[in-house]
């Protein structure tokens, strides 16, 4: 082992390295997952169907891309993220590029949904996974900047897409996206490594702890951390928020369009959504480290419902534009603390495994929130209902948080302590800033 790798300090840290592969590889993931809205349109009108149809189509990609951390995630831990992000990539291109071959709306669920889902699913994960291990002190500000590249995603690619429609057909705009995805995804997932101590290095590139280097990262096995009351708890909150998560990404556009909004401008509004969930990611993710992550997340999603009032009376542009900045804010810190404080609670030595299985509750509520919210377009030629149901699945959420932060809150540090190492009842590795 060469010096420089045993000298932390002399060098840029390592692990933000890690952080720009985690960018790279869920800005390139997502927001080729997030121009779905601006192929809506052109799915709908050149295969005869109907908005909840096509709908699917996004939300089939989500059930898998979330759901399939389940797997993912215990694979990273065993083989490495860097294989799993690499492969993720490449089965993102082949399944937009297969997509622009599609004769029919069944083979555009396969491979756009197949192809992006299970690509999105076997990468992000584990780059999570992996973000976690390289940071302990700024753990919640390393994992936001890791997964702003979504925020980033959705402002940049879904613009993106709209000018290569315009430009060359909706055929042709899946085949650049998907050359795109392999050429950038792939080349940055290289940077992805899983653990510090494979570099001589600890968390926050500190020298190592003591014989670190052959222990074993400390925390919960995943089936102490799946029966534990605080897993329920997160499991519940993330189950009932998503039925309404995704539902503006998907619907937004063709809302502002039902509501005389040109479409040059509506495609911008998913741009906006992007803007402010960057901000959110990168901002909120470093207020919350010096918070609290466990009272933060609860207002993350009171701040989703409040935000999402705002859609339910708004039928211009620019307040449309306020509505989707202030979603993606509060969308986005949500989604930075929540792998944060999955590592608060459980520790790393499964922290892939533990995110994968508590993404299985997003995986149902993004099947059936967009889809549902376009089917129930198609009935009554509205989404006030939708809109509605996702402010109050919102609400719950929020109140499950809050509940379990005031009893994480009320627990002495003494306690907290004697506990470190044990789940259930009880924190096992969770810091108060």
């Amino acid at each position: 082992m060469s010096p420089s790798s045993t000298s932390p300090r002399a060098r840029l840290f390592r692990g933000w390295l890690v952080v720009a592969g985690a960018f790279a590889v869920t800005l390139v993931g997502f927001g080729s997952a997030y121009t779905f809205s601006a192929f809506l349109e052109s799915l709908q009108r050149d295969f005869g169907a109907s908005r909840g149809s096509v709908s699917l189509v996004f939300s089939l990609a989500g059930f898998l891309y979330f759901g399939l951390g389940v797997i993912s995630g215990p694979l990273a831990d065993r083989w490495g993220s860097r294989r799993l992000a690499v492969a993720g990539m490449v089965l993102v291109g082949l399944g937009l590029a297969l997509a622009g071959q599609a004769q029919s709306l069944t083979q555009i669920y396969l491979a756009y949904g197949l192809g992006v889902g299970l690509g999105v699913g076997a990468s992000y994960v584990p780059v999570l996974g992996a973000v976690q291990r390289w940071f302990v002190k700024r753990r919640g500000f390393a994992s936001g900047l890791a997964v702003s590249g979504i925020g980033v995603g959705t402002l940049v690619m879904p613009p993106l897409a709209s000018f290569i429609i315009e430009g060359i057909g909706w055929r042709h705009a899946y085949l650049a996206l998907g050359a795109l995805a392999v050429v950038v995804g792939v080349g940055m997932a290289l940077l992805i490594e899983n653990d510090p101590r494979d570099r001589g290095l600890g968390p926050d590139g500190d020298p190592p702890q003591p014989q670190a280097s052959s222990a074993k990262p400390s925390g919960a096995t995943v089936r102490e951390a799946v029966t534990s009351r605080r897993f329920a708890g997160l499991f519940a909150a993330c189950l009932i928020s998503s039925f309404g998560l995704f539902v503006p990404f998907v619907h937004l556009v063709p809302y502002a369009l039902d509501h005389g909004v040109p479409s040059t401008s509506a495609v911008l509004l998913l741009g906006a959504i992007g803007v402010g969930s960057t901000a959110g990611r990168f901002f909120l993710g470093g207020l919350a480290d010096r918070i609290g992550r466990q009272l933060a997340l609860p207002l993350m999603s009171a701040g989703m419902a409040l935000s999402l009032v705002v859609w339910a009376v708004s039928g211009g542009f620019w307040g449309l534009a306020v509505f989707a900045f202030a979603y993606g804010v509060f969308y986005g810190g949500f989604v930075a603390l929540l792998p944060a404080l999955v590592m608060d609670y459980f520790g790393g030595r499964n922290i892939s495994a533990i995110i994968g299985v508590l993404y299985t509750s997003v995986a149902v509520g993004t099947l059936v929130g967009p889809s549902a919210a376009g089917f129930a377009f198609d009935i009554s030629r509205s989404y006030l209902l939708p809109i509605v149901a996702s402010i109050g699945a919102n609400l719950v959420a929020a109140g499950i948080l809050l509940t379990m932060a005031r009893r994480d809150v009320s627990v002495k540090p003494a306690a907290a302590g004697a506990a470190r190492g044990t789940v259930g009842n009880e924190p096992t590795t969770a810091r108060r800033p």
